[in-house]
């Protein structure tokens, strides 16, 4: 229990003052008497008690003094709010905002310039690996096929005429050797219209869902060229990429904790860092970051906006305040705190030092220690030494 000196002080003054004020009345009160008697030496006595009352009155003056100036003292004391500095753990982020893909998220085109002639599949279908699309007019090509392909038929009936004779010492070799190069250059050239025939579709490289056909039949398109692709995403798994400045890049590593929030479903989970590239992009210096989050593809979606929260320093037992109550003098930080002597509290100024900030708290590194109380309101004009109570 806490004995408060000052108004214990206050109390007994103004019983004192009620006593002498209870006095001074009956001494009024034997004057009036003594008047009314009409005594010989009556004016005697009227001296005797102007004398006493007199002396009363300078009592009276001086207690009232002695107790106004207890008054503003205690008057004077600053109401505070404080708190006592424990040890708790203190954890640093790298906030970054990233966005969601799948695993696997390809942009399908073909390999040769076109027109569109068919497209096999719509938006939202879910399609297998090797699966044509859409293709572009390859009827030239076709006919060019057809074309080698009798070619090749009248040169592999020549080439086995000639090998036939060959075979019975009949005929030079140049004619069976001019023959079988006719065939297998016919041969080869027919392989060539295939492949040529191949790069004019559209075929599907991963197993997923079809998110975007930006074309039409009877457009025009060619590789590289804006809208000539159709967008195919496997999101059986998930994930999410961010790139961070290079100045983190010492501070990032596979597996540490990182919570990702995302603000269109509002939702936050914890997951790990699983790839942080070792590759500093040359351009805007930064490098990737990666997390997966396995098979939800029925929550995400591509290109979900994330905003990743890294954690990148941890400090089980530190001392933390919040940074607004850190004041600043010339090169100095310091924060007020309360010491109580004689029964009474005092403000007293700590110079500190602190390391990390997050969350508006600071990680203090020195000048405070376990236990102390630090004022929280009402540190603003305090000075040290100054009176403060609660």
């Amino acid at each position: 229990m806490h004995y408060n000196v000052e108004n214990e002080t206050v109390k007994q003054i103004g019983k004192d003052k009620y006593t002498t004020m209870k006095k001074y009345s009956i001494f009024a009160v034997l004057i009036i008497f003594l008047a009314s008697c009409g005594s010989p030496d009556k004016q005697a006595q009227i001296n005797k008690l102007k004398v006493e009352r007199d002396a009363l009155n300078e009592q009276i003056a001086s207690l009232e003094k002695e107790l106004d100036t207890n008054l503003v003292i205690a008057g004077n004391s600053t109401k505070i709010q404080l708190f006592e500095l424990q040890t708790t753990e203190f954890r640093h982020f790298i906030e970054v905002q990233g966005k969601v893909d799948g695993e696997q998220n390809t942009e399908v085109t073909s390999q040769s310039p076109g027109v569109v002639t068919n497209i096999f599949i719509k938006e939202g279908d879910n399609v297998k690996k090797g699966q044509v699309l859409a293709e572009l007019d390859y009827q030239v090509l076709k006919q060019s096929l057809e074309e080698v392909k009798g070619q090749l038929d009248f040169a592999t009936n020549m080439y086995l005429k000639q090998k036939n004779l060959w075979e019975k010492n009949i005929g030079s070799e140049v004619q069976y050797l001019t023959a079988k190069n006719n065939k297998e250059s016919l041969e080869r050239r027919v392989a060539t219209l295939k492949d040529q025939i191949i790069l004019s579709k559209y075929i599907s490289p991963i197993n997923g869902t079809v998110e975007l056909i930006p074309f039409k039949v009877g457009q025009m398109v060619s590789p590289g060229m804006p809208g000539s692709g159709i967008r195919v995403v496997n999101m059986s798994t998930v994930k999410v990429q961010a790139d961070l400045a290079e100045a983190y890049a010492p501070l990032i590593k596979t597996g540490d904790a990182v919570k990702i929030g995302f603000p269109d479903i509002d939702k936050e989970i914890d997951a790990k860092v699983t790839f942080a590239s070792r590759y500093i992009d040359p351009v805007n210096r930064t490098f990737k970051v990666e997390t997966r989050l396995g098979a939800n593809g029925t929550t995400y979606r591509a290109n979900m906006i994330a905003l990743l929260r890294i954690n990148d320093y941890t400090n089980r037992e530190a001392l933390v305040v919040p940074i607004n109550i850190i004041q600043r003098s010339m090169n100095e930080k310091y924060i007020m705190v309360v010491e109580v002597k004689d029964g009474k509290m005092y403000a007293a100024k700590r110079i500190i030092e602190y390391q990390n900030t997050y969350n508006s708290m600071a990680e203090v590194v020195s000048g405070l220690k376990e236990g102390d109380k630090i004022i929280s309101v009402g540190y603003q004009n305090l000075k040290p030494g100054d009176v403060v109570s609660l």
